[in-house]
């Protein structure tokens, strides 16, 4: 890190997360501890997670909640088709809007949006759709307004609800954003801006007080300093292995601490199982830890990955190996060889109806 010019770029960085818990797995395996006692023992038993339930509808996010509660989950993260639109968490929807049931009275928007963006071949007169969904963010925050109402009319106020804008919104309307879902009291409301507009967070600070989570896309600890110093984040969202490794991770959750910020660090299905045993280490050590997102494995990859961690009754429990406690049956996984996307990797393009482009 230190003799490398161009650092704190994801690419170089997610190569020195490699190598870093790499160190840390061998270090581990030597002392024969597991890597959160390398870094000072144990906090907890075990590290509450979060899933994730999503829908075309109230009901059928209700229903996949009440599926989760029912394992003994305790905090859930909900996203709910914007009717007509591409929505983050859930896809585009698929069901006509002329099928979709008639949205509350109180939530109607007035006014026209269009749900499809067109683009004019002039010289043959011809006229086609963009490729990609269409996102137009008044009718996304409606739409999830009136999912927190429902969710906490049908469960209550006991159980844990969390949310992620993913920076699709104009930064002014995430401020009015965060302050009407203040009511329905989540427990966080993730990635309400881009990177680039982090000043705007001292405006959401100023208006309520909303629990906030924000990092998967920083790079450098320089970007995080200044959002913990001033306690302008409750939860350290970052992406480990995007920072560098258990390493600056480890400083990073260091000085969340000193300010009451907790860790939640990220954890989707596209993370290796590798990087979720990495964060469990963590999980484990950090006094300050909030919450862990978890993807719940299929049993070809528990499998392949003998060690992956346990959950089970809305924990993530560590299995007491050393090092990460984690292996990978190679002779497997070369029976399953990477696939190449398409450019643009997971994320389709998304623009307004107007045809500009939307962040991903």
């Amino acid at each position: 890190y230190v003799s490398s010019y161009w650092r704190n770029g994801p690419v170089l960085n997610n190569a020195l997360s490699g190598v870093d818990q790499a160190l840390w797995d061998i270090k581990g395996k030597m002392a024969n501890m597991p890597v959160y006692d390398l870094l000072g023992g144990r906090a907890r038993e075990a590290a509450p997670v979060y899933v994730h339930a999503s829908g075309n509808s109230v009901e059928e996010v209700g229903d996949r909640v009440e599926s989760f509660v029912e394992k003994g989950f305790h905090h859930i993260r909900i996203q709910m088709t914007t009717p007509g639109y591409a929505t983050y968490g859930n896809g585009k929807s698929n069901i006509p809007q002329s099928e979709q049931a008639a949205p509350d009275k109180k939530n109607v928007l007035e006014g026209p949006i269009p749900t499809e963006s067109f683009l004019r071949e002039y010289k043959e007169g011809k006229t086609y759709t963009h490729p990609g969904g269409i996102f137009e963010p008044k009718p996304y925050m409606r739409s999830a307004l009136s999912l927190f109402e429902y969710i906490r009319q049908r469960f209550g106020y006991g159980l844990e609800i969390l949310h992620d804008v993913h920076e699709r919104i104009p930064p002014i309307l995430g401020v009015w954003f965060a302050k009407e879902v203040e009511k329905y009291q989540l427990f966080f409301l993730e990635d309400l801006f881009s990177p680039e507009d982090n000043e705007y967070f001292k405006m959401v600070r100023n208006q309520t007080s909303t629990p906030i989570a924000m990092g998967e896309l920083w790079n450098s600890p320089h970007e995080i300093i200044p959002m913990i110093k001033d306690r302008l984040i409750d939860f350290i969202r970052i992406h480990m292995s995007q920072v560098g490794g258990i390493t600056p991770a480890k400083k990073i959750t260091a000085m969340g601490e000193l300010f009451n910020v907790r860790t939640a660090w990220h954890g989707p299905g596209d993370t290796s199982p590798v990087g979720h045993a990495a964060n469990l280490m963590l999980d484990i050590n950090a006094y300050n830890f909030g919450i862990q997102e978890a993807a719940i494995p299929g049993e070809r990859t528990k499998e392949m990955f003998p060690g992956f961690p346990e959950i089970k009754n809305g924990m993530m429990w560590p299995n007491g190996k050393p090092g990460l406690g984690i292996d990978i049956d190679e002779k497997m996984a070369n029976k399953y060889p990477f696939k190449e996307r398409e450019f643009g990797g997971a994320w389709d393009t998304v623009r307004r109806a107007d045809g500009s482009m939307v962040k991903p």
